[in-house]
């Protein structure tokens, strides 16, 4: 069984930044991609960012292109999300999930364990 565990999230004013953290209970958190997800209030969720096993591949959702930078520590079973330039429409939980293969991809379906989320709320 794995199990991960978001922390970093919080309540910031918009155009400021957060540094979310997902740590992993597993050695074979190197094996894996990793993502990031986030839903807000009535609303479905929906993919943020992906990584590789290696970190050298990533994706990015249009809506955080250029702001938020996804990356991995591998020695210390971490994934992180660095999130700039906040918007209030960023205000979400945010979800860090293990794919089921090494690539990085955006499909949710290809995630099977999934962390309890970490609210992150951007005020105007």
């Amino acid at each position: 069984q794995v199990q991960l565990a978001e922390s970093g999230g919080g309540l910031v004013q918009a155009g400021g930044s957060l540094r979310l953290s997902c740590a992993a209970s597993r050695r074979t958190f190197s094996l894996y991609g990793m993502g990031w997800f986030r839903q807000a209030p009535g609303l479905e969720r929906e993919s943020v960012a992906a990584i590789s096993r290696s970190g050298a591949n990533t994706y990015y959702a249009d809506s955080v292109k250029g702001r938020f930078t996804i990356s991995r520590d591998n020695a210390k079973n971490t994934l992180y999300l660095q999130m700039n330039s906040l918007k209030p429409e960023d205000t979400a939980v945010y979800f860090c999930a293990r794919s089921s293969s090494s690539g990085a991809t955006l499909t949710q379906y290809d995630y099977d364990y999934w962390g309890q989320g970490t609210q992150v709320t951007v005020s105007s």
